[in-house]
Order: C-alpha cells, then structure tokens, then sequence
C-alpha cells in the first residue's frame, strides 16, 4: 500500500472528519468514543495508547479501509 492517509499523530477529530470509512475501523476494535471532546484532541496513538492497541497496526488498517474506499 503506497497511499498514507493517516498516521500516528493524526487527531481522531480529522479521521472522523475527513475519512468516515475509517469509523468501522475504529468501531471494530471497541473506540466507541469517537464524538468525544477530549477525543477530537486526541491523535491515534494517545487513544491506542489509552486502549492498548498497537498503533502502527491501526494505522495501517484505516489506511487500507480508506483506500479500498476511494478505489
């Protein structure tokens, strides 16, 4: 995958914004806070970091959401 939509310093605010396809992905693996203020502040890797999830794992699969969407 060349395309980089995101990264880890990427504010949850600007994916939700920005690339909506990406909320499933965030969904899935149980960031259901996504409308929170302190969340829209936040970048991926604060709200991995919070939820212990790897945050290059989660960024490479909203990347890869985003672009099988805009394929």
């Amino acid at each position: 995958m060349d395309d980089l939509y995101v990264t880890r310093e990427t504010l949850i605010g600007e994916v939700v914004n920005e690339y909506p396809e990406a909320i499933d992905v965030l969904f899935s693996i149980g960031m259901h806070c996504l409308g929170c203020p302190a969340s829209q502040m936040e970048s991926l890797e604060e709200a991995c970091a919070v939820h212990g999830f790897d945050p290059s794992a989660v960024v490479k699969e909203i990347n890869k959401k985003i672009a099988e969407a805009r394929a």
